[in-house]
């Protein structure tokens, strides 16, 4: 059985469709792994804490679960020091943090939604894998950020990848990914209907007037926000059954194929 320790940051709806699917299919015999913990980098006794309702819902799944959930508050732990020195700070939250998972048995610590950068040492201790919203060879960012590079790149392609967390940021040997296409069905008419809004002085002005609205950065969004679960499930499950080594790794493997046929099976 795969011991897997899950970090989250529980900021919505997405933090607890990730976990929930995960235990279903651990459930249902599809994943042999058990969660050892749940660790989140928040803990709802933040004075300035907007997600506090979406993070008790999240806080309610784990505990609902079984699973021993574990916090240590990124806002109240030493903030005259994040202040004064961030990378130092980073350092210290790390050691706290490894101090309180320490007694947790895991494999392999996967990210889900996890929006704390990790600190060196936790990356080097640890085995831990995180979900980027990115092909392998595709930008960094947040999600935000990521598509709307694309858009300004005019890319043919997007994904999603599961990456060994190292000291570089969203940058670690890629474990596994999916990819699928900007340029089929829809993808025509809305770049179509977004170039025909672009300015001489290029994407901005849409950026600004719209955001994350604009409706080919919103179809972007949702096809690869679709592909996040049964990513880490395949990608779970292929480590579990032994098909897939972190600490091995020949290339990433490419789950395009058996995602697009769970998508099309709407089966998660």
């Amino acid at each position: 059985m795969l011991r897997v320790g899950w970090f989250s940051t529980g900021r919505g709806p997405g933090s607890r469709d990730l976990l929930r699917t995960v235990i279903e299919r651990k459930l249902d015999g599809t994943l042999d792994i058990d969660v050892s913990f749940v660790f989140c980098n928040w803990d709802n006794t933040e004075e300035d804490n907007p997600r506090r309702e979406q993070r008790e819902l999240f806080f309610d799944l784990v505990r609902g679960f079984g699973i021993p959930l574990i916090t240590l508050s990124w806002k109240n732990f030493q903030p005259g020091l994040r202040e004064e020195d961030e990378a130092a700070w980073r350092l210290e939250y790390g050691r706290e943090m490894r101090r309180r998972i320490d007694d947790r048995l895991f494999d392999v610590g996967m990210l889900a939604g996890y929006m704390l950068w990790m600190d060196d040492e936790t990356c080097r201790d640890y085995r831990l894998l995180n979900l980027h919203p990115a092909l392998p060879d595709g930008p960094k960012g947040t999600w935000q950020e990521v598509i709307w590079k694309l858009i300004e790149e005019r890319a043919d392609e997007q994904g999603s990848m599961i990456h060994v967390c190292t000291e570089e940021w969203d940058r670690g040997p890629a474990l596994s990914y999916c990819r699928f296409s900007l340029r089929e069905g829809d993808y025509p008419r809305l770049w179509g209907e977004l170039e025909a809004k672009v300015s001489d002085d290029g994407l901005e002005a849409v950026r600004q007037e719209e955001g994350v609205d604009e409706p080919l950065f919103q179809r972007i969004r949702r096809d690869g926000a679709r592909r996040e679960l049964p990513l880490i499930v395949h990608t779970l499950k292929s480590i579990a059954d032994g098909r897939l080594d972190p600490e091995t790794l020949d290339g990433p493997m490419d789950l395009s194929y058996k995602i697009d046929e769970e998508l099309d099976k709407e089966v998660i």
